[in-house]
């Protein structure tokens, strides 16, 4: 009797075995043929914007080194953070549904209570580029300069309306930077992104808009006037628009972001989509699409990308903090 319990388990241990190297050699299979359908794409703004553009464009190219096509999904709100989080919330992490990361994903978390920790919940693949932001006004509007913005905003406090895509943004983190070195009060009114904020300063909604250069069309029909970007250096397409630095203010904003999907990806299915996104930015029609929209590549491979998430994490957490914008704890 007890041999043939004996027997048995030897019998079933080698079942088991052998059960775990099949489900190994599935799931081994499964990552080199990767991919083998569609991968969906979350981006986290609304369509016809920069980003959205941009985005657009280098999925068609990093399509064609996949073999299967990408197909872009705008799931905007939270201002570019609800796209994010639901991935990582309910999306499988076999590499067919990935997202955009803004830096408002590391940030938001350091203002409120949120769904998502950015250092647990995503797995990062590849970082790709920046944004250039810039202050916009209707050229049918008072404002003529940002000094104009100043003094009207000292002798009218609170009075001066910006759109931007909304609260703890790069956008709204660097407005209220610029107004807390001139000792102003600037008012922030909260859209979903650049197709609305561009429909509030031109309709004169708000003063002013704060976003990136989804603005440029309307800036270069001369119905949007732009009166200061936030890069390091002046930009080729608008030479006469003087910077944050050359106006006095000691900052440079270029909210960077790359992609990343749920945690828990095979390191090999990242690698695929790392070098099909890789071979993208490195094409000259997108360097083009980026040029266009004053973005340049920024790439960082997945190691460095993960290393990055951690610096911007620290330097975010001090910006909120020096701002009061902390989230409270009990």
């Amino acid at each position: 009797m007890r041999t043939r319990y004996l027997r048995s388990g030897i019998v079933a241990s080698v079942l088991a075995a052998a059960m775990s190297v099949t489900t190994l050699l599935s799931v081994e299979a499964r990552a080199q043929d990767f991919p083998t359908k569609p991968v969906t794409l979350i981006v986290p703004w609304p369509a016809g914007g920069s980003t959205d553009i941009t985005l657009r464009a280098i999925a068609e190219v990093a399509s064609k080194h996949l073999g299967q096509p990408i197909v872009i999904e705008n799931k905007a709100g939270g201002n570019g953070t609800v796209g994010p989080a639901t991935m990582a919330a309910s999306a499988k992490p076999d590499g067919y549904t990935i997202a955009q990361i803004p830096i408002t994903v590391f940030r938001l978390p350091m203002m409120q209570q949120t769904t998502w920790d950015a250092d647990k919940d995503f797995t990062y693949i590849v970082h790709l580029t920046g944004y250039t932001f810039g202050v916009t006004a209707s050229a049918e509007g008072p404002f003529k300069t940002w000094k104009d913005v100043v003094d009207y905003a000292k002798a009218n406090p609170g009075k001066v309306t910006y759109a931007s895509p909304g609260a703890g943004g790069s956008l709204h983190i660097g407005m209220e930077q610029v107004a807390a070195k001139d000792g102003i009060k600037l008012t922030m009114v909260p859209f979903k992104g650049g197709a609305e904020t561009n429909a509030a300063v031109l309709g004169q909604h708000t003063m002013l808009q704060a976003d990136s250069t989804g603005w440029k069309p309307l800036v270069d029909a001369g119905k949007l006037r732009l009166l200061m970007l936030w890069t390091a250096e002046r930009s080729p397409n608008y030479p006469n628009v003087p910077t944050l630095k050359e106006l006095g203010y000691p900052f440079v904003f270029d909210s960077p972001f790359g992609l990343a999907g749920p945690k828990g990806m095979d390191p090999k299915v990242v690698k695929v989509l790392h070098d099909a996104f890789k071979k993208a930015i490195d094409d000259p029609s997108i360097k083009a699409t980026l040029a266009k929209y004053d973005m340049v590549a920024n790439y960082k491979n997945t190691e460095d990308y993960v290393k990055f998430v951690k610096e911007v994490t620290d330097s975010e957490r001090k910006v909120v903090d020096s701002l009061g914008l902390g989230k409270k704890t009990n």
